[in-house]
Formats: structure tokens, C-alpha cells, sequence
């Protein structure tokens, strides 16, 4: 915490507190962040995100088990279903993807910090990964490892649309609970802060701010509930891979407009660099969903064609 009677206030934010006397926010979180076994300890927000997670990892393996494959020409293939064992490797494959798109779009964002310590760029020690690259990064080498395996690429792009959207709504939630994430200072009644011993992960944790960590995961909560009753009304039925884009895209945009408060600096006029990686992210899922769906659709089922009687041979009434 700064010294009493330092000023408190972020550039971009019209609040300006003095350390000593900042008010408690309406919405104060007094908990403990650490789950302790006698003498080791484990962040919940690190709980939360392992759960959230496995939960996904559970959501996606039911929604393949229900998902047909296709043959060469994209027809449905009767009695055949996604091999959820083949979840594994492309979930691993996915890691990989992630890193490396998460990581170019941290550069990204912080390409001033970057571009004077071009070491710091494959130095995992210094800053993070930027998630809107990396949830791209994951999909490329997932769909990759799908086509390796002989499956489509775009009918596992449409088993992850859920089970993405429900880790990244849980992901933001698990990062309140530790203290991150949050957005500018503010005085709004919602404004939140942190009051207890912490460690919290933000700096001046206990100045009340935009939460902006909750209303990205409100909004993924909501076009996650979205995307699930057009699935349910029958929408997405080829299984190609549009529900994906067209929920990333969604989400990209929500992320996009919840960055406005964030505590970055604007890099083109208001618009902070995480909303321009965003939007950038939302139309090259606009451009891939309207490429899919140029395509011919697949048959519902691979049925065999009748075998009609010869005319000549067949006797007559």
C-alpha cells in the first residue's frame, strides 16, 4: 500500500483517492485467498480454475459422445459418434497453441515493454499470457491434431464452443476470488475492493474499482446460455465449427467493451491495446464462421442407395 497522504489514482480514472483515507467499497471482500493443509497452502482461486476446468474437460467429452463424424464427402456417418478418447490428445495439442498465441498477444499489448527488452519475450518470469490470442492459438493446433487423427477439424471446434466458454467464465470468476483483474478505480455503487490480509494478486487491491473481472465473466455467462439455447432450437445442425467462431467472436466482443475498464492506458485514441487484439480476434471469427458456412451442407446420414429392380426382370402384377 502507498504511504498516508499519497495520492491514489490511475490514469484514465477521474477518482482520485489519498492512502490513509480511501473509502471501503459498498461490495468489500474480507476472506482469506489461501486454503491451507497444516503448513502448505493453495491460492482458491487456483481451486476454482483447476474445477472449472475439469468441469469443461467433462462437458466437452458428453458433447462429443454425441456428436456424429462424417465420411470424405461430410455426410453423417449413421452410429458413429466423435471418439472421446481422441479428447485427450487433442486437448494436449492444444496447450502448445495457447502458449505461443497467448504469449504473441502479450507482446502485443505491451510492445513498448517488449520492444525495449526483447530478452523478456521467451522469459515465461516476466509477464503473462494475453487470453484472446491464446484461446485462437489453441483452437489452430487443436483443430491440427483433430485432422492428424482422422477426425474433422470443425465438428471438435463445435464440441469446444461450451466447454471454452464455460472455462473462461469460470476462469474470471476464480480470478476474483484471488484479487486480479481488477479494473480502474471507481465510485460506482458496484465498485469493489479487498479489504483482508490478502496476498491479492492486484496492486492497491484495497482501492474500490471497476470489477471487472466479474462483468467479463457475467458476459461470457450470458453467451455461454445463448449459445446453448440456439444449440438446443436446432441451430449449428451441420456441426462445422460455426457455433465456435460465432461464440468466440461474441465473446471477444464483450471482452472488448469490458477492457474499456481496465487499468492499461489507451494506445489508439480510447481504445486500450487488449480491445484492438479483441476486435481483432472477433473478425477473424466473423471471416472463418462465413467461410464455413459457404460450404455445401452435409448430409443429415450416409444412407445406401436403394437398390431399385431392373425394369425388364421385374415381374409383372
Amino acid at each position: 500500500m502507498p504511504a498516508v497522504g499519497a495520492p491514489v489514482r490511475h490514469p484514465g480514472s477521474r477518482v482520485r483517492y489519498t492512502a490513509g483515507t480511501v473509502p471501503t467499497a459498498a461490495v468489500a471482500f474480507d476472506f482469506s485467498p489461501l486454503i491451507r493443509f497444516g503448513d502448505q497452502a493453495v491460492r482458491l482461486e487456483t481451486v476454482v480454475l483447476a474445477l472449472g476446468i475439469l468441469g469443461s474437460l467433462l462437458v466437452a467429452a458428453l458433447i462429443a459422445a454425441r456428436t456424429p463424424v462424417a465420411d470424405d464427402r461430410g455426410a453423417f456417418v449413421q452410429g458413429e459418434r466423435l471418439r472421446v478418447d481422441d479428447l485427450v490428445f487433442i486437448v494436449l495439442a492444444t496447450i502448445p497453441g495457447a502458449v505461443v498465441g497467448g504469449r504473441i498477444g502479450q507482446v502485443l499489448v505491451h510492445l513498448d515493454y517488449y520492444g525495449a527488452h526483447p530478452g523478456a519475450i521467451v522469459d515465461p518470469g516476466r509477464g503473462s499470457l494475453e487470453l484472446g490470442l491464446a484461446v485462437v492459438g489453441g483452437a489452430l493446433t487443436g483443430t491440427y491434431a483433430a485432422r492428424l487423427l482422422g477426425e474433422s477439424g470443425g465438428r471438435w471446434l463445435h464440441v469446444a464452443a461450451i466447454p471454452t466458454l464455460l472455462a473462461i467464465a469460470v476462469g474470471k470468476l476464480a480470478l476474483a476470488l484471488g484479487g486480479a483483474g481488477q479494473g480502474m478505480p471507481s465510485d460506482l455503487p458496484w465498485a469493489t475492493s479487498y479489504v483482508g490480509a490478502g496476498p491479492w494478486d492486484s496492486l492497491l487491491a484495497a482501492v474500490p474499482s471497476h470489477p471487472a473481472q466479474l462483468y467479463e465473466a457475467a458476459a461470457t455467462a450470458v453467451i455461454l446460455l445463448l449459445v446453448v439455447v440456439l444449440l438446443a432450437a436446432g441451430r449449428f445442425a451441420r456441426r462445422d465449427g460455426s457455433v465456435f467462431f460465432v461464440a468466440v467472436a461474441s465473446w471477444a466482443v464483450a471482452r472488448a467493451v469490458v477492457a474499456a475498464t481496465w487499468r492499461d492506458a489507451p494506445v489508439a485514441g480510447p481504445l486500450r491495446a487488449d480491445q484492438l487484439v479483441s476486435l481483432a480476434v472477433a473478425v477473424g471469427c466473423v471471416v472463418a464462421a462465413t467461410l464455413v458456412g459457404r460450404r455445401a451442407p452435409a448430409q443429415r446420414l450416409a444412407m445406401p442407395e436403394p437398390a431399385w429392380p431392373d425394369p425388364e426382370t421385374r415381374p409383372r402384377f
